[in-house]
């Protein structure tokens, strides 16, 4: 799969299409998609490196609420996150090491305050080339 993630235009919010060829590889995309509308990508280093385990009742609901907690974890902890190495993911449970560094205002663009995934025209399928999930984000 060439792609790994796109925004669409939405209303009021904005919106992200993950891809990968892997249920895996769509996890990673959709929360790097995350993290581009936060700050350049680039401009994140991998200093900080945090376990992170979510369980859901849903493929569903495990991606929003994968997203949700990386989002949680930047609030709280003020952690950018530039990469994510999943050790394993069922249907309604993930665990992934995640990395990235602290908040630095001199360092780091903050380009838009994301609040949430939500599960509003959440769509999740399988396709010839590997998987797609689009994800309303509210901002």
């Amino acid at each position: 799969m060439n792609r790994s993630f796109e925004i669409i235009d939405h209303t009021a919010d904005v919106g992200v299409v993950a891809y990968g060829a892997s249920i895996e590889e769509l996890f990673t995309n959709a929360a790097l998609a995350v993290f581009s509308l936060i700050t350049e990508p680039e401009s994140v280093g991998d200093s900080v490196r945090l376990d992170v385990a979510v369980k859901s009742e849903s493929r569903d609901g495990l991606l929003v609420d994968w997203l949700n907690e990386l989002i949680y974890l930047f609030d709280v902890k003020h952690v950018l996150f530039s990469r994510f190495d999943i050790e394993s993911l069922t249907e309604t449970d993930i665990r992934a090491i995640c990395y990235g560094e602290s908040f630095d205002p001199m360092k780091h663009k903050i380009k838009a305050g994301v609040k949430a995934a939500t599960y509003h025209m959440l769509q999740f399928t399988e396709e010839d080339e590997g998987y797609r999930a689009q994800i309303i984000l509210d901002v």
